[in-house]
């Protein structure tokens, strides 16, 4: 009888066995036989608290009506992801504080065993359980002596507080609150051109192997210096190990709470300065002003806190991580792919209900129930069971922003990452942001409408882009009737490039009605072939106070 075995394996490849001898049952040694394969043992693995399964599936990601994105044609593109979990709703400001609060325990726990603060060695384990020397690390069983401290243990409590020299307020010293933290490149490492042996890294071998050919490596590293400040560098040298594909980041974590300030001007925003991240009452208020890089430290933070608590099954758990631009847009359209993550196709109900936390109008943050953002999960969930995907705060990506967006990536689990340097320019740092937020208007809360944010800023400093040829802008402006067409108002910054340079710009701009600004910019560029321009703005009534994100 002739049996035929087919393996796929993922790099989709196959190949099959042959075989001419009788099969016999039952027949399966150490030293010969039937090959039945070895099993690997059952694991549980636990649903994650708070998040919420999303099946593998396809959709068109993009515009299907082939709408515009802010002047622009959206790319569209069809792809497929696999199944993941996502938070059921925005991080929480109780969620994060307890981050916050872990870093400050373990900055207290370090100390208490500082002969500096009274050498306490039982807050810090340097011994296995047969007494041989291992990596110290912190005994987070010790329970710090908040109550009836030592002398010693007060300073080193103290030490992670200040003290308003005005007000004598004690609060806690955020510019110690500084969370370190490493990551495993596992995409780097498994590239051919990145193995340590010279035979691996090319399979053809009508190719002679260079043994001397050195592979240059890129790492991410960090440290603090002598003055407290963290230093962030990006190494560039020749290939010599796996730890060249370790990365560290060390972050400091506490979110911006000034952003209630520095993003509104002349507003008097001083109760949520002072409130929105340490009173109870906004306990379950998504929390805002956190960066890119905070958002990923919180997701490195959230997986060594898991793995702490599982034993020898953590080995099969996934890291925590930002979802991609795909992932939410997938996730956030629901299992009908809609363009909103409700039903219907307005924003409110026949009875003047509405659906999401957003500006309902000019000047008008109140008519859907909120001032400003609303608690997590008062809005009725999409049909994956996520809340607020439109509307409340708008979420971080793991993915950078492009023009091209989908196009340049893969149609299965598509994502285009880079974790730019600190010398890269600014315009590389850009990382897409979805959702819309409660400041913005209704067009704001559409599934395809992108946006992008600073990885490193924290506040509410929004480029949109709009992107017009130099044609497009001469016909926005019409100059026998000196008329405008589809131009923002309440302009407060407007640039215009030449490819990546800026030409010109106007600034401090505070208008109703631009088509001065428009005359100006068709002058600037009538008589000029060589222009290709983007033209860029700052709205006084766009975007959101601080990104949060999903894990």
């Amino acid at each position: 009888m002739m049996r035929k075995i087919v393996f796929l394996s993922a790099a989709i490849l196959s190949f099959a066995l042959t075989s001419c001898f009788s099969p016999k049952t039952g027949m399966s040694t150490a030293q010969g036989g039937e090959v039945t394969g070895v099993r690997g043992s059952a694991v549980n693995e636990p649903a994650p608290y708070g998040m919420v399964l999303v099946q593998r599936g396809s959709i068109k990601i993009g515009d299907e009506a082939n709408d515009t994105l802010w002047g622009t044609g959206a790319p569209t593109k069809d792809i497929s992801v696999d199944a993941f979990w996502m938070d059921e709703t925005e991080v929480s400001n109780a969620k994060y504080r307890q981050f916050v609060f872990w870093v400050r325990d373990s900055i207290i726990r370090e100390r208490l065993a500082d002969p500096a603060y009274g050498g306490d060695e039982t807050f810090k384990i340097t011994e296995d359980e047969y007494g041989e020397p291992i990596t110290p690390y912190l005994n987070w069983k010790k329970p710090i002596p908040w109550k009836k401290p030592t002398e010693d243990e007060q300073r080193a409590i103290e030490s992670v507080y200040i003290v308003n020299p005005i007000t004598g307020e004690k609060m806690l010293d955020a510019a110690q609150m500084n969370y370190r933290y490493e990551i495993y490149d596992y995409t780097q490492a498994a590239l051919r051109k990145n193995r340590l042996n010279p035979e691996e890294r090319n399979r053809n071998t009508d190719i002679p192997t260079d043994y001397d050919a050195e592979v240059i490596i890129s790492k991410d590293t960090a440290y603090i210096d002598d003055d407290g400040i963290i230093v962030r560098e990006t190494i560039t040298r020749p290939l010599s190990s796996q730890f060249d594909f370790l990365n560290t980041y060390i972050v400091n974590i506490y979110p911006d709470t000034t952003c209630w300030v520095n993003d509104f001007p002349n507003a008097n925003n001083e109760t949520y300065l002072q409130l929105y991240f340490s009173h109870p009452k906004y306990d379950n208020h998504p929390v805002v002003g956190v960066s890119w890089e905070q958002a990923n430290a919180f997701c490195a933070w959230r997986t060594e806190f898991l793995l702490r608590g599982l034993g020898p099954q953590a080995r099969w758990i996934q890291r925590y991580r930002l979802p991609s631009e795909a992932e939410w847009e997938y996730a956030a359209r629901g299992k009908d792919a809609r363009r909103f993550p409700w039903e219907q196709q307005d924003t409110k109900s026949e009875e003047g209900c509405y659906y999401a936390n957003y500006k309902p109008g000019e000047g008008n943050y109140t008519k859907d129930g909120s001032l400003i953002t609303s608690r997590c999960g008062i809005f009725s969930a999409n049909s994956n069971g996520l809340y607020d995907m439109a509307g409340n705060v708008a979420e971080w990506t793991s993915t950078v922003y492009t023009d091209a967006g989908v196009l340049q990536m893969s149609d299965i689990n598509p994502d285009l990452q880079y974790r730019a340097a600190k010398e890269d320019p600014y315009s590389m740092k850009k990382k897409t942001i979805r959702g819309g937020s409660w400041k913005d208007v209704s067009r704001g809360l559409d599934m395809y409408t992108l946006c992008f944010h600073f990885e490193d800023k924290q506040n509410i400093e929004v480029e949109v882009a709009q992107r017009y040829t130099k044609n497009e802008l001469r016909n926005m402006y019409n100059q026998e009737t000196r008329t405008y067409l589809d131009f923002p108002s309440k302009v407060i910054l407007i640039k215009v490039y030449r490819f990546e340079e800026c030409i010109f710009e106007y600034s401090t701009i505070n208008v109703n009605k631009c088509s001065d600004i428009i005359e100006l910019l068709y002058n600037q560029i009538k008589n000029d072939d060589e222009y290709c321009t983007h033209l860029y703005w700052h709205m006084t009534d766009w975007f959101e106070n601080g990104n949060v994100y999903r894990g």
